[in-house]
């Protein structure tokens, strides 16, 4: 396993991170995802240490507070070998501040949180999506108050836009205040939208990106292929109206290209998916989740191998897509606007 630190910090974060949102099956949504009990997540959480995996991912919002109580129960003796990323932000409960990142919603949110996972810290809290509504002051003093208080010990973002997660930053340096030092963020081989303007961002201001879903909210596993029926057991019916829209000639022109090479390298197209991520600048760890031990076994294959530049590169433009304005005007002109190292279009 490889272990890179988490934006501008010193903590050392696995590059595969185990996604609990699989854990509990809360309501019709997650069943989708997956019905994960206690026992089996004892399991999983043991594979992954094993593995060298150290950081596992949850939110309060995952199966009604269910995912966290369950992952606070399968790591119970275990806290000290592991990090803990949990998010707060979304609606919760049905009461008008039982949403948001206002003070009074993230102070509650954090307490139920520990309570759920059984632990006096959080080691990476998020705010899962931005709040328009509070003011950026009140949502980073909040948080700073929970760091001071040995409740957080760092604080990331996740689904901020450019400007949300710079005018953030400044307004932490002037206060001085703890900082944003991750960004939990959408990208995959099928949703590449990161790379142009926030993987820029993350470069100038060393943020570490936390990757949802890198295998393209389940596209990317290898059970879809052209001229293929889709496969039974699937969350796309139940959840695709949620995640990232891809295009079914887009998905299988990335998935001819994926299957080119994991005929050359004999890994698996969920394999293949991952390890493009990890060549990409900024990326700090991949979040996979997984219904069931075998899942989990074939993506920890992700790791302790690499693709060839050559193959990236194959990957790279076969998986090319639209650059929204200012950023195709911009890569007009590279003598001014390099590309990040080793990313290539």
């Amino acid at each position: 396993m490889d272990y890179r630190v988490l934006g501008n910090t010193g903590l050392k974060v696995s590059s595969l991170c185990f996604g609990a949102a699989t854990f509990g099956g809360g309501n019709e949504f997650f069943k989708a995802w997956g019905s994960t009990g206690v026992e089996e997540a004892q399991r999983m959480v043991g594979l992954c240490l094993d593995a060298g995996i150290n950081i596992f991912d949850t939110a309060d919002v995952y199966s009604n507070g269910l995912s966290e109580d369950i992952l606070g129960k399968a790591i119970h003796g275990k806290r000290h070998q592991l990090l803990i990323s949990t998010k707060a932000t979304f609606r919760f409960a049905a009461g008008p501040n039982d949403v948001g990142s206002s003070r009074y919603h993230l102070i509650e949110a954090c307490e139920g949180s520990l309570k759920r996972l059984g632990t006096d810290h959080i080691d990476v809290y998020h705010m899962h999506g931005f709040d328009a509504l509070t003011p950026i002051d009140e949502v980073l003093y909040t948080l700073d108050t929970l760091v001071r208080s040995g409740k957080v010990r760092y604080i990331a973002c996740s689904n901020f836009s450019g400007w949300h997660l710079m005018k953030a930053l400044s307004i932490s340096e002037r206060n001085g205040w703890a900082k944003y030092v991750a960004h939990q963020v959408y990208y995959s081989l099928v949703g590449r939208d990161y790379e142009c303007e926030l993987m820029p961002l993350a470069i100038d201001q060393k943020i570490g990106a936390l990757v949802w879903s890198p295998l393209g909210w389940g596209r990317l596993t290898g059970k879809l292929r052209r001229g293929q029926p889709p496969p039974k057991e699937s969350r796309l019916p139940v959840t695709s109206d949620k995640g990232p829209p891809v295009s079914e000639a887009y998905l299988h022109t990335v998935v001819d290209a994926i299957d080119a090479v994991a005929r050359e390298t004999g890994k698996t197209v969920a394999q293949i998916a991952l390890n493009w991520l990890l060549r990409k600048p900024t990326v700090s760890t991949l979040i996979i989740g997984a219904r069931n031990e075998e899942q989990l076994k074939q993506n920890i294959g992700a790791e302790g191998w690499r693709l060839t530049p050559d193959q990236v590169q194959r990957l790279d433009d076969a998986s090319a897509s639209f650059i929204p304005y200012p950023y195709w005007h911009q890569r007009q002109f590279t003598d001014m606007n390099p590309l990040p190292p080793s990313y290539s279009q």
